[in-house]
């Protein structure tokens, strides 16, 4: 019998939802435990070194498990591996983000953009109000490039070295990054989740915007007060080095404030609706050009020669963009801190990508996905027990199907109905889309969004899950305003109509 006689699809703003009525709850649950498991075993043995090669194997490991029970439900080959292609091409866009990231970090570094931001921040701040200085200055650059991606891979990168001077946890600062990035990635309407996520439900965007702030406010406000809290405990043993770090910053580099102009630069052309990509390399060439102009020094010595002329400047630009470069200064603990992998570094990353997208590709083409959703669906009958059942398939996609879109469109698309019945409005559903879905997405370490952002910051997910308040936070919020129904909207008479 072909495939095509057990399953069925239908295209959402280019994904796909696949059902397929051979397949029963325990079946499609398999994938899941089989790799939950297989995860867990094998970051027992590997620790932090889980994320270099093993943990991406057990990834394709979990999806041939899928694939088998696939295969026992009538799914053929063919169509797994053409849904796995889908897949991977969806992260195409992630991917060429990832190695732009590598390349800008790389001439930012050796331009001295990094270090200058480091030697500034370090004279305004201080570790008692650091954490929570980090939420806000993330929150305002999210909201004005809609992005959680640019903001940690520019300003992220540079509270993260701030901190490592300071002595601050660094896993702490990623947490705090994080709760910034995203709270403006959810509030911003350049966001392409914000847009998405009203899409799916059947509202308008300012509506969805103006009702998630009844969740996301409060919820920012709480992380805020912890990370206040927090500040006030931390020793600032790492305040009282200050003059010597910044003296090691201003031997090997030139610092001047004129460096500035290019992250500058870079953040207007995200505002202005510049294309990720167009403004990444944008960046990564002005910070070439500033290497040149300021740090002539530097491109001398990573170019390997003794004077800087065409042929050294070239290859010292291109080693910053493409490879492994460090710059050594008298202070050791800053060693670690001035390096960069370039693009060569976004690879294990990108690979661990590919990996995820590969296992959430053989789920979706067995219709695992959709039948795990309608079963969570078809467990609860309260008006809570809908917005929990939506909360918990977000959060399911996001760890099967490793991509925060998925675990929009397909909640969005299965319980847009669900609401309508309840006599609830749309936006109560887009709000939780997003409390649910696009924010969980980086406490995944094998989704793309916990994948690109502990790559980014060099922190892995497990160092700052505790800390990124706002993330985990947000889910809880929206159960608690649905179970006290407190801001749920319901639909007129004339909209149920």
């Amino acid at each position: 019998m072909e495939d095509k006689d057990n399953i069925s699809e239908y295209k959402i703003q280019d994904q796909k939802i696949v059902e397929n009525i051979e397949l029963n709850i325990w079946e499609a649950l398999i994938p899941v435990v089989a790799l939950v498991g297989m995860l867990f075993y094998n970051v027992y043995v590997f620790g932090d070194d889980a994320l270099s090669g093993s943990n991406q194997f057990i990834l394709l490991m979990g999806a041939a498990v899928a694939a088998i029970v696939g295969t026992f439900n009538k799914v053929g080959y063919k169509r797994m591996v053409e849904e796995v292609a889908e897949n991977v091409k969806s992260t195409t866009g992630a991917l060429l983000i990832l190695l732009m990231v590598g390349a800008l970090a790389g001439t930012w570094l050796v331009s001295g953009i990094i270090p200058t931001m480091i030697y500034y921040g370090l004279q305004i701040l201080n570790p008692t109000i650091f954490l929570a200085s980090c939420v806000i200055i993330c929150a305002i650059i999210s909201i004005a490039t809609g992005s959680s991606w640019t903001t940690s891979a520019t300003v992220g990168i540079a509270l993260i070295g701030i901190a490592e001077a300071l002595g601050i946890s660094l896993g702490m600062t990623a947490g705090a990054v994080l709760s910034g990035a995203y709270f403006g990635d959810k509030m911003s309407p350049l966001s392409d989740t914000t847009n998405l996520a009203p899409a799916m439900a059947g509202t308008d965007l300012f509506t969805h915007i103006k009702y998630m702030s009844y969740t996301t406010v409060p919820t920012i406000l709480i992380t805020l007060i912890v990370f206040i809290i927090i500040g006030f405990g931390l020793d600032p043993e790492g305040a009282a080095d200050t003059a010597s770090i910044l003296a090691s910053i201003d031997s090997a580099f030139n610092i001047n404030p004129w460096l500035f102009v290019v992250p500058v630069l870079v953040i207007v052309m995200i505002i202005k609706k510049t294309p990720p990509l167009i403004a990444l390399l944008a960046g990564t060439l002005l910070g070439a050009i500033a290497a040149l102009i300021f740090q002539p020094n530097i491109v001398t010595t990573l170019g390997g020669g003794t004077s800087l002329d065409f042929v050294t400047g070239y290859k010292g630009v291109l080693n910053a963009i493409t490879i492994d470069s460090a710059i050594p200064t008298d202070n050791e603990a800053l060693n670690d801190l001035f390096s960069s992998g370039g693009m060569a570094g976004m690879l294990g990353t990108i690979w661990l990508i590919v990996c995820a997208m590969v296992f959430g590709g053989v789920m979706d083409a067995i219709g695992a996905l959709a039948r795990i959703s309608r079963a969570l669906l078809s467990l609860f009958h309260t008006t809570f027990g809908l917005f929990a059942s939506t909360v918990f398939s977000c959060l399911a996609l996001n760890v099967t199907a490793s991509d925060q879109y998925l675990a929009i469109v397909v909640p969005g698309k299965m319980y847009s109905k669900a609401f309508a019945d309840k006599g609830l409005a749309p936006e109560n559903l887009s709000r939780t889309l997003e409390d649910a879905g696009t924010v969980t997405s980086v406490l995944i370490p094998w989704n793309t969004c916990g994948a690109y952002q502990s790559g980014v910051l060099g922190v892995p997910v497990l160092d700052y899950f505790a800390f990124a308040i706002f993330n985990w936070l947000s889910p809880f919020t929206t159960l608690v305003y649905a179970a006290f129904r407190i801001k749920i909207r319901e639909l007129t008479t004339s909209a149920s109509a």
